[in-house]
């Protein structure tokens, strides 16, 4: 009895390891399997490329078979956050945007319409979305205001009418998309492939051409993965880029909370928040600085003028001035105390003068190159003045 239960036990044994051994080797095929075929990694190179020659374009089309590619690399774990906070839409509604975003490599361009830097960015835009909307780009501008007046909608209306933008846009009023993306800068571009990971991130202007082979390759992933058609459009979008000068004075804001930490105001009586100043002219002025004379109302965001006639003078170093205003209003413009020449005058001035009747930035000096001038500018009442930008 004894050895009869001792081998059934030896049988129980035998079976219970070669049912582990086939188990195991299976295991071992499945392993095996899971990694002969590794995932690949498309990275986007972000070296500074060349402008390309004007010879044709070699134009291939192929068919691609989803069923043989490789899955996406998952390596790319940082999707876009949702439009979030949205409060008016321009070019698009809620519900053609949403279904517009889906299976797309979308652009997200955060922009102001004063903003200077991101007005020269526009035309690239603008030349990406007529070259690759019909291939699967999808840009949205994201305006996220800088000033009060920005958050008007027909303001932003305007200004996309102006710069001739056909693709959608949202008004991030609250900087809550701003907020939701971790964003600082205007501009700034976010591209995401076409399951919305963020693929390529880049802050101000130029590197144009670095930007559009990411959105080159973005695009040829999208096709390879969908099954479609992929024609390689190799030569970049060729504008003529803006040079900045090798010494430039910073941007001036006359608002007292947008000066903390860079206040550039030149006047001994300073910034007095929400009161009205009277300030006068120092015998010594510096560069960089701005100078006020006349009764101006201390604004968060803006110096008013409420005297008859004011006066700002600045020393700066650009080859172009500009400036955002606003209220209706006549102002002369001198450059190195002579009424400015018109071949210095910028694209707002004619004869020496410029008609502020818009919120939004205007071009007063736009010099053949780039010195250091002092430039005057003589206001009437009810003038609003933000900031002085330069090129």
């Amino acid at each position: 009895m004894k050895a009869e239960i001792k081998n059934a036990i030896i049988v129980v044994v035998i079976v219970a390891i070669a049912v582990g051994g086939i188990g195991a080797y299976f295991n071992s095929l499945d392993m095996s399997k899971a990694t002969s075929t590794p995932i690949p990694s498309p990275q986007i190179q972000t070296t500074n490329l060349t402008m390309p020659t004007n010879d044709k374009p070699q134009v291939t089309q192929t068919t691609i078979n989803p069923s043989t590619l490789p899955p996406i690399n998952e390596g790319h774990n940082l999707k876009a956050p949702d439009l979030v906070g949205i409060s008016g839409y321009v070019n698009t509604n809620p519900e053609d945007l949403k279904n517009a975003m889906k299976n797309k490599v979308v652009l997200y361009d955060f922009w102001t319409y004063s903003c200077i830097n991101c007005i020269r960015t526009l035309p690239y835009l603008n030349a990406w979305n007529a070259k690759y909307a019909d291939n699967g780009l999808l840009i949205i501008g994201i305006h996220s205001p800088e000033f009060e007046f920005e958050k008007d909608i027909n303001n932003v209306k305007m200004a996309v009418e102006k710069y001739g933008i056909k693709y959608p846009n949202v008004l991030d009023n609250d900087h809550k998309t701003w907020t939701a993306f971790g964003n600082q800068y205007w501009p700034r571009e976010y591209i995401t492939d076409y399951q919305g990971y963020i693929r390529h991130d880049h802050i101000g202007e130029g590197n144009y051409d670095e930007t559009e082979k990411v959105i080159q390759q973005l695009l040829d992933e999208r096709s390879q993965h969908l099954g479609l058609n992929v024609v390689a459009d190799q030569p970049l979008v060729n504008i003529q880029e803006h040079q900045f000068s090798s010494f430039q004075t910073p941007e001036l804001y006359f608002g007292y909370d947008f000066a903390q930490g860079r206040n550039y105001l030149g006047n001994s009586e300073g910034f007095n928040p929400g009161q009205t100043v009277t300030y006068s002219l120092p015998a010594q002025q510096n560069s960089d600085h701005y100078y006020l004379e006349g009764k101006w109302q201390n604004l968060s965001d803006s110096m008013k003028l409420v005297s008859d006639n004011g006066k700002i003078v600045l020393s700066y170093s650009a080859k172009s001035v500009h400036i955002v205003a606003a209220n209706q209003s006549t102002l002369q413009i001198l450059l190195d105390g002579n009424p400015i020449k018109p071949q210095d005058s910028g694209d707002d001035v004619q004869n020496g003068t410029a008609h502020i009747s818009e919120n939004r930035l205007y071009n007063i000096v736009s010099a053949n190159q780039a010195g250091q001038h002092t430039l005057t500018i003589l206001a009437k009442p009810g003038f609003q003045m933000f900031t002085f930008t330069f090129g």
